[in-house]
């Protein structure tokens, strides 16, 4: 039981990870067009700014690749377990479908 609770909690972080990956690929779309807009400007500051501003999207991009990666062994490790115990797999699936559909029932 104790692996199909850490699964359903790695199901939650893949979630969460997946969410944060899309925010971070937002975040550099957004940084990359601000990085363009104040290209046609040339004064020092903003040229220091711009370099902070590149360095920023460089870290993120790392951040990002080494999320998806994460993510990828998680999910592999996910397949892996639920290949293991597919009649548990398939219970457990059914149990939490059976527990969601009588408390969505309730009113």
């Amino acid at each position: 039981m104790e692996t199909h609770f850490e699964l359903m909690q790695q199901a939650r972080a893949d979630v969460t990870r997946e969410k944060l990956a899309r925010d971070l690929k937002a975040v550099m779309r957004d940084a990359e067009e601000l990085m363009n807009v104040t290209a046609s400007l040339a004064d020092e500051k903003i040229s220091e700014v711009r370099t902070r501003l590149a360095a920023a999207l460089a870290s993120a991009q790392v951040t990002c690749r080494r999320l998806e990666d994460s993510t990828v062994l998680a999910a592999k490790a996910t397949d892996r377990v639920i290949r293991e115990y597919p009649y548990q797999s398939i219970g457990l699936a059914l149990g939490l479908g059976l527990l969601i559909g009588v408390l969505a029932g309730r009113r």
